[in-house]
């Protein structure tokens, strides 16, 4: 009797083990999944969807390794996806949102606040990882950002179906993640003007619009085979240096715009465009496509004078630029641009050709 008591005492003891043990496993694994904001590993990122309040949206695809799009429209900036995905994999949760300001915590995410989607690169067959086939795309997770904590460390963020927000933070970094989940298209587009080298181009044609007499075009037949062409008189320069000429080529590996002016107010872009151009270029590869983009002078608003305190007609650090086959109107730097920025005279080893001294 006593053997029978003692085994039934066993067995209720071990149920209630069970039990406590499956509802601890069960709490620590619902509270794991409503916090599970990091991504492990970003290489399987195929694509994020991000949007606000403020009906702003964004869409960044990957087509590739180190190749992905804005919106279906434009290329991304490299360094944005890499800042995002090292940001991605690397934060830690600090701790759930105190109840005291939990309910003002909820109240301000309903208001201002990004919806982030991410969708991740999975197999329907998945043997440890080691076979893997059939592969598909699936939505991995879907979280809330909202603003800053009170003292700048950290964000607030929130799993999609969940009540518990959470203050996150990324190790290193002075500040807080917030800003690096923007849905503004402006900020994630790549801002190349041209990205060709020396072997891509088979020609560049500049125009000066005020002055003929500038304006000129190379041609690039490769080694040992380079023109130089009046556009005034459309005659063949015979005397030009060609270190000065392949240095010119060389500049267009990488030319950047420095900012997106789309949303400059309309009266003041319009006359801006209607005004003649200071200089207009063509780039076109080896593989007959072109590519022209129309520069226009910035006005000197800054009141900066030359060495004799003369005031400078134009902003001598920044112009204006028409690219993208028209469709962006932008900011670039003579820091930049200036090493293409060249009239005819300057390549030619005897100025007297064009009247120059």
């Amino acid at each position: 009797m006593k053997k029978n008591k003692f085994i039934l005492i066993s067995v209720v003891v071990l149920a209630l083990v069970v039990v406590v043990l499956f509802l601890t496993r069960s709490e620590t694994t619902f509270r794991r999944a409503e916090s599970d904001f990091a991504f492990s590993d970003t290489s399987l990122v195929t694509k994020i969807f991000m949007s606000d309040k403020n009906n702003n949206s964004l869409k960044l695809n990957r087509m590739e390794p180190g190749k992905w799009t804005v919106n279906d429209k434009y290329p991304a900036q490299q360094q944005m996806i890499d800042m995002f995905l090292t940001t991605l994999n690397g934060l830690e949760v600090k701790e759930p949102v105190a109840k005291a300001a939990h309910n003002t915590v909820i109240r301000r995410m309903a208001v201002n606040s990004v919806k982030v989607e991410i969708y991740q690169l999975a197999f329907r067959v998945n043997i440890f990882g080691w076979i893997k086939i059939f592969p598909y795309e699936k939505l991995a997770k879907v979280y809330y950002v909202g603003d800053a904590t009170p003292n700048n460390r950290g964000s607030y963020m929130l799993m999609e179906n969940s009540t518990i927000p959470f203050v996150v933070y990324l190790p290193g970094l002075r500040g807080f993640v917030s800003p690096r989940y923007s849905p503004i298209e402006k900020y994630w587009r790549d801002f190349t003007v041209f990205k060709k080298s020396l072997t891509e181009i088979a020609s560049v044609r500049m125009e000066f619009p005020s002055n003929q007499e500038d304006s000129y075009e190379v041609k690039n037949g490769g080694p040992g085979r380079l023109e130089l062409i009046s556009l005034g008189d459309n005659r063949q320069v015979s005397d030009f240096d060609t270190l000065k000429i392949l240095t010119f080529l060389s500049g267009f590996r990488n030319l950047n715009f420095e900012a997106l002016l789309n949303d400059m107010e309309s009266v003041r872009k319009d006359s801006i465009l209607n005004s003649p151009p200071f200089i207009i270029i063509t780039v076109t590869d080896t593989n007959g496509t072109s590519k022209s983009i129309r520069v226009y002078h910035k006005g000197n608003s800054d009141g900066v004078t030359d060495t004799e305190n003369n005031p400078l007609p134009y902003d001598p650090d920044r112009l204006y630029a028409l690219v993208n086959d028209g469709n962006d109107f932008v900011l670039i730097q003579f820091f930049t641009f200036d090493k293409v920025l060249r009239p005819k005279f300057f390549f030619q080893t005897d100025l007297r050709i064009s009247g120059k001294k």
